[in-house]
């Protein structure tokens, strides 16, 4: 795996790549065979040879959007509040945990890999670099993670089967190393910090019943690319093909043409041709 510069719209087209993404779309596939409860759709549009996948809000994610309760959105602060603990702005700086939580600001990393014959090009959110570590990139980045305080063996059994798949699948995706996490109590305050080697993550699942296995997750992975190379063969930035999956359902797909699914800007297309 190696990380990619920038590219400017026309060096893209020259890029000898099948795929053109996001590390969320891929995580979502990546973890469908172990995922029951949560469906998705993915919108896929081949465009001058490359395949490009795009996320399309279910029904149900859409709900659930709109009637965040209270509790949820203070879990999703607590998130990036652990995070500017964890963070300062320069290499030689120390956090500053006084300032005002800004979720807006980010760092991609984009990424230029292969998974069996398929090759990917995709970025994914980054959220630190270890200063006491001098590697390249990616293997100086961290995942900064935030969960609940495990006090039971089935809260213990939970995490490992549900939780860490979720944050293998991140993280090794982009090539992240490390993840730091810290584990809260009800009121919100960080009791402990651990950190995880993510090529061991998938020994910790091991002891569970029902546990989950990451060459299943990528062999999955590779088969539903290979189905969507042979779905959409039409070249055209204006016929999308939507792919959905449902819990407990195989993979489906229907094709649109010049419809509300469409996500390649104009401006982009003109670019490329």
């Amino acid at each position: 795996m190696q990380e990619a510069s920038l590219y400017s719209n026309k060096e893209l087209s020259t890029l000898d790549v099948d795929f053109v993404t996001s590390r969320g779309r891929l995580t979502k596939v990546l973890t469908t065979p172990y995922e029951n409860l949560s469906s998705w759709l993915l919108a896929v549009t081949k465009f001058q040879g490359i395949l490009y996948i795009n996320e399309v809000e279910t029904e149900a994610a859409r709900i659930n959007r709109n009637n965040r309760t209270e509790s949820h959105e203070e879990n999703i602060y607590w998130g990036y509040k652990f995070e500017q603990y964890i963070c300062s702005d320069k290499i030689d700086g120390s956090p500053d945990s006084s300032g005002v939580v800004n979720s807006n600001e980010a760092f991609y990393t984009v990424v230029q890999t292969c998974l069996s014959d398929h090759r990917l090009l995709f970025s994914g959110e980054v959220d630190c670099r270890d200063k006491a570590n001098s590697s390249d990139p990616p293997a100086c980045y961290l995942e900064l993670k935030t969960a609940g305080n495990i006090l039971t063996d089935k809260q213990r059994g939970k995490f490992n089967r549900f939780k860490l798949l979720q944050w293998w699948a991140q993280s090794f995706l982009v090539g992240v190393p490390r993840i730091v996490a810290g584990f809260r109590n009800d009121d919100g305050v960080v009791v402990s910090v651990k950190t995880f080697e993510v090529s061991n993550i998938p020994k910790l699942a091991e002891s569970e019943v029902n546990c989950w296995k990451p060459n299943i997750c990528m062999n999955f992975c590779s088969e539903f690319l290979s189905f969507v190379k042979r779905v959409a063969i039409e070249d055209n930035p204006h016929v999308v093909y939507l792919f959905s999956r449902n819990p407990r359902s195989n993979v489906t797909y229907t094709v649109h043409k010049d419809s509300s699914y469409s996500f390649l800007p104009d401006w982009y297309v003109k670019e490329m041709i």
